[in-house]
C-alpha cells in the first residue's frame, strides 16, 4: 500500500516539490512501449496487469474519478469481458469517508457498490493526506524537455508521461533524509532528486494471472502504461481514424490533379 502522508507532510510536501522545480531536472528513461509511434496500439495484457497493480496498491491513495468503470471493457483498452468489469466494479473497495457522495445510500445509510455507470471513486486532496489523482497524470506529467527546455526532442520522443511515471517509481536509491518533520526519499527521476512519497512498489508486489515478470521495472512500465490509456482512452480509434483521413486525403489529392490536367489540357495545346 502507498504511504499515507499527514496533513503537515502533505503541506510541506508540496512547498518542497515547488522548490525542486526549480533545480535540475531528473533522469528520465525512455522505455519501448507498444502504443507508440503512428501504428502503435495499446497492449491489452500490459493494460490489464497495469490495472491489477493499481487495484492492489495505487487505490489506497490515488483516485481515478474521470475514468468510467464501463471503459473497462472497451476495445483498445484493459477490454475485460462484461462480465468480469461488472464484477471488478461490484467488488471494487471503497473508503467511505473519501467516497463520491452519489455513492451513498440515505436509505441503508451505507456506500453502495459501484455500477458499470460509475467512476472509480475519487480521493480526498493531497492536503488531507493522499496524493493526487491519477486519472489524467500520464498527460499532465512530461518526461523529454530539451533542448534547452525547448521540447524539440518531444517530436521524436513523444510527450513522455509515462516515461516520467516509470521512471518516478524506479528511480529511488534507497537513501532517506528528514527535513521539517517530514521524511524524503532520494529518486534520480524528481526534479531536484527527493521526494515525499515513499517507493510503493520493490518488485514482486503482485502475481499475474499471465506469469509475466513483476519485477520493479516491468511493473513500473505496467502501471504507467495503464495510467497513459486512463488519459488517452481513444488513441488507438483516433490513430485509425487519422489513417483513413490521409489514404482519402491522398487518394482526394490525386484525383484533383488528374482532373486539373484534363480541364487544361485543351487550352494548353492551344498556345
Amino acid at each position: 500500500m502507498l504511504k499515507k502522508l499527514s496533513l503537515a507532510t502533505a503541506l510541506a510536501a508540496g512547498l518542497v516539490s515547488s522548490a525542486f522545480a526549480a533545480g535540475d531536472a531528473g533522469h528520465i528513461t525512455d522505455y519501448d512501449f507498444s502504443y507508440e509511434g503512428p501504428f502503435g496500439t495499446y497492449d491489452q495484457n500490459q493494460l490489464q496487469r497495469g490495472l491489477h497493480i493499481y487495484t492492489d496498491i495505487c487505490s489506497s491513495c490515488h483516485g481515478l474519478k474521470f475514468v468510467p468503470m464501463r471503459t473497462l471493457a472497451d476495445e483498445g483498452g484493459p477490454a475485460l469481458p462484461e462480465e468480469q468489469m461488472k464484477a471488478y466494479a461490484k467488488e471494487f473497495p471503497i473508503n467511505d469517508e473519501f467516497a463520491n457522495p452519489k455513492l451513498f445510500d440515505s436509505e441503508n445509510e451505507e456506500y453502495r457498490a459501484l455500477k458499470p455507470t460509475d467512476n472509480f471513486p475519487a480521493m480526498a486532496s493531497p492536503g488531507n493526506g493522499y496524493g493526487p489523482d491519477l486519472s489524467l497524470m500520464a498527460k499532465a506529467r512530461s518526461g523529454f524537455h530539451g533542448p534547452y527546455g525547448l521540447g524539440i526532442n518531444q517530436f521524436m520522443q513523444g510527450i513522455g508521461g509515462a516515461e516520467y511515471i516509470a521512471s518516478i517509481l524506479t528511480g529511488y536509491t534507497g537513501e532517506e533524509k528528514e527535513e521539517a518533520g517530514t521524511t524524503f526519499y532520494e529518486n534520480t527521476a524528481f526534479p531536484g532528486g527527493w521526494i515525499a512519497m515513499a517507493p510503493p512498489l520493490y518488485g514482486e508486489d503482485v502475481d499475474f494471472a499471465d506469469e509475466h515478470a513483476n519485477d520493479l521495472e516491468s511493473e513500473a512500465q505496467d502501471i504507467a502504461a495503464f495510467l497513459r490509456w486512463t488519459a488517452e482512452p481513444h488513441q488507438d480509434a483516433r490513430k485509425r481514424t487519422g489513417f483513413i483521413a490521409v489514404l482519402f486525403l491522398s487518394f482526394l489529392t490525386v484525383l484533383l490533379y488528374l482532373t486539373n490536367k484534363r480541364l487544361w489540357a485543351p487550352i494548353k495545346r492551344k498556345d
